[in-house]
């Protein structure tokens, strides 16, 4: 069986979709190597009339269209069931891969040692931006920016939601993403599952992905921005100890103030289902082992 499937989600792009599939037919080998590319069109508004006629005899492409928005979370656990490959590649409709060797890199990058004993479960690509070949600061896995931005490869403790790759046996044994978590912070809390199943997550500069988002970025709808400080408290308190809950939905609210000029009502509706958690989530925290993989690779944990 060939090892890798693409799974690409769309929103409302139907002509960056097709430049990527445009993009992942050039990869060098993808004959050889891709067993599916799967492609949801998530509910759009748009015509994706060519992007489903698409055809290339070298690529098996499955073109879905969702019954209605599932959203991040849901739309890739969902095309899940339809890709095959051992390796599934996680890209944004709104890139390219930039090397031709992609394909190469991505398999190598799992066939290099991981962390200790910790076999390698996922693949964070280097993320650029797509007009000024700029690094995208927050497309790194790491929060320490200056500290890891130049390094080729490092293990780290989560990993860029569109712009990776993980072997399909991890989502197996840990499950799959929190479909619960609508919007935001859905890799986190499938990282730190990861995590304290015995794996590892590394970051590879080889593989890097064209993200045609504006240096500037999006300033994110307040709806969206109270869903990752709500979601981002929610992994804390499953996962972590108590200090870092309570840690993390202060700061985050703060952040929330901050991106949303002071939004004070959508303030406190992101409070009321933050005091909510205790009583709506269950705690697993995780083991030792993994606390220590965490204090190793200098991860963030306080927000």
């Amino acid at each position: 069986m060939k090892p890798l499937s693409f799974i690409i989600i769309t929103y409302n792009r139907p002509k960056d979709a097709l430049e990527l599939l445009q993009n992942i037919s050039k990869l060098h080998r993808a004959s050889e190597l891709l067993q599916d590319v799967i492609v949801v069109n998530n509910a759009s508004t748009e015509d994706y009339d060519d992007v489903r006629d698409f055809k290339d005899s070298n690529l098996p492409i499955v073109y879905i269209e969702a019954k209605e928005n599932l959203g991040v979370t849901k739309g890739r656990n969902f095309a899940l069931q339809y890709s095959k490959g051992e390796i599934i590649i996680f890209l944004d409709d709104d890139a390219v891969l930039q090397g031709e060797d992609s394909l190469v890199n991505v398999l190598n990058a799992f066939q290099r040692p991981g962390f200790e004993n910790r076999p390698v479960a996922i693949v964070s690509f280097k993320i650029l931006y797509y007009d000024s070949l700029e690094m995208q600061k927050n497309g790194l896995p790491h929060k320490q920016f200056e500290q890891y931005k130049d390094k080729s490869e490092f293990f780290t403790y989560f990993f860029a939601g569109g712009a990776h790759a993980i072997k399909r046996k991890i989502l197996d044994e840990a499950g799959q993403l929190p479909a619960e978590f609508f919007y935001g912070m859905e890799e986190y809390d499938l990282s730190y599952r990861i995590l304290d199943n015995g794996y590892c997550i590394k970051y590879d500069s080889s593989i890097v992905m064209l993200h045609k988002e504006s240096p500037l970025g999006r300033k994110p709808r307040s709806d969206k921005q109270r869903m990752m400080w709500v979601n981002k408290t929610k992994v804390a308190y499953r996962y972590l100890p108590k200090t870092y809950f309570y840690s993390t939905a202060l700061m985050w609210s703060f952040e929330y103030l901050s991106k949303t000029s002071f939004d004070i009502k959508g303030w406190l509706t992101g409070w009321k289902q933050v005091f909510d958690i205790p009583q709506k989530e269950q705690r697993t925290r995780l083991k030792e082992s993994t606390l220590n993989y965490l204090k190793k690779v200098e991860a963030r944990l306080w927000y």
